[in-house]
């Protein structure tokens, strides 16, 4: 039997809970629009590749959960490193991701970007945008925003349905299962792709 004392419970949770997270949905929406404005000012500015680069890169510190991101991408594989290799993966995997990015500054040129609706999910808020370059179809892309520190921060970029963390993980995965499972093999691995001979 429904009690009117858990019906009345129920009542308030849902209250408190609802603006909760629309309060969460219109921080993560504005989050990623502010960060739109940034991305592309840096991008069709008149400064130089490597002044570019250096701009992402602090975007990336600033509003990426890089810890985070790197943990989900190991999977389980984190708990069977060492503190010594989390700490290097973790320090690897910041560098391969601004590496990977920053190196691609010069093909976003005139790129422009409209944020759309935010939606809140269980954990997290996804922000849905469309993402246009010069010469190329627009992109669907929507931007997955947790919490770090009580901060809103992007956690994964899902581009045209496809989940870049995801897709990483995946990819560590299979190089784990052909190498031993040997974490280590990896962390090389990345080390020599930071170093950008891979």
């Amino acid at each position: 039997m429904i009690t009117r004392r858990f019906l009345l419970s129920s009542t308030a949770v849902a209250a408190f809970t609802v603006p909760a997270r629309a309060d969460a949905a219109d921080t993560a929406q504005s989050f990623i629009a502010n960060l739109a404005r940034e991305l592309i000012a840096v991008a069709n500015g008149p400064t130089s590749g490597a002044d570019k680069q250096a701009a992402l890169e602090k975007l990336i510190d600033r509003d990426v959960d890089i810890a985070t991101v790197a943990r989900f991408c190991l999977g389980r594989f984190w708990r069977t490193a060492t503190p010594d290799q989390q700490r290097d993966y973790g320090a690897l995997f910041r560098a391969v991701m601004v590496r990977n990015i920053t190196s691609k500054v010069g093909e976003y040129k005139g790129v422009t970007m409209d944020v759309g609706k935010a939606q809140a999910r269980e954990d997290d808020v996804a922000v849905s945008s469309v993402v246009t370059r010069p010469g190329n179809a627009p992109n669907k892309v929507d931007w997955i925003v947790g919490t770090a520190g009580g901060a809103p921060r992007i956690i994964d970029v899902v581009a045209e349905g496809t989940s870049l963390r995801l897709t990483q993980r995946s990819d560590y995965a299979a190089f784990l299962a052909s190498h031993g499972n040997n974490v280590q093999a990896l962390i090389d691995a990345m080390r020599a792709q930071a170093a950008g001979k891979s």
